[in-house]
């Protein structure tokens, strides 16, 4: 049995009709009754309307490619041990390339078999943005061989969402979605 979270996730009343209605939308997007991280972080109205369009360009509509947005966010989730992004993650990655195998490489690491060089570089700079709060010189370096300035600020900002939003569902106790 899971411990109760520290804030359990709202329904209408909790979160009011705006984001009752966003968080529907989203659970009809995961095939699940209820979107528990939007049905938590919904409660605090306001905050929430301003956090989901930054969530949702990273997401979707970046300058990285979704897969390699992808990378990122389950290294990230690996990195920190957020079953709920992985869980979240591991499906959406498969509609964007990565299969079981590809993913099993991104948690093994950077020195992972069958890793291309663009796919080790991003681990890496991923692994120490999370670990030190930066990238070495020769890792954005080697970052840079790959990426535009646009896509470098994007997976910075990108990185950082996803170590914060660990850090938020774990301090928060956000239920899993896929408890099974």
């Amino acid at each position: 049995m899971s411990t109760p979270g520290r804030i359990e996730p709202g329904g209408f009343k909790e979160l009011g009709p705006l984001n009752w209605a966003i968080a529907k939308i989203g659970a009809r997007g995961i095939r699940r009754p209820r979107f528990s991280l939007m049905n938590v972080l919904g409660q605090h109205r306001l905050l929430f309307l301003t956090w989901l369009p930054l969530s949702g360009h990273l997401l979707y509509a970046g300058k990285l490619s979704r897969r390699d947005a992808e990378i990122v966010i389950l290294r990230v989730g690996h990195l920190r041990g957020s079953e709920y992004e992985l869980q979240q993650h591991r499906r959406l990655a498969r509609s964007r390339g990565l299969d079981a195998d590809t993913q099993a490489r991104i948690f093994a690491g950077p020195d992972a078999e069958g890793l291309s060089d663009r796919e080790r570089t991003l681990i890496t700079a991923t692994d120490e943005f999370v670990v030190t709060r930066g990238v070495s010189p020769e890792t954005w370096q080697a970052l840079s061989q790959h990426y535009t300035k646009p896509q470098l600020i994007e997976f910075c900002l990108l990185a950082a969402q996803y170590d914060g939003l660990a850090a938020t569902i774990a301090t928060l106790g956000v239920p899993l979605d896929f408890p099974d």
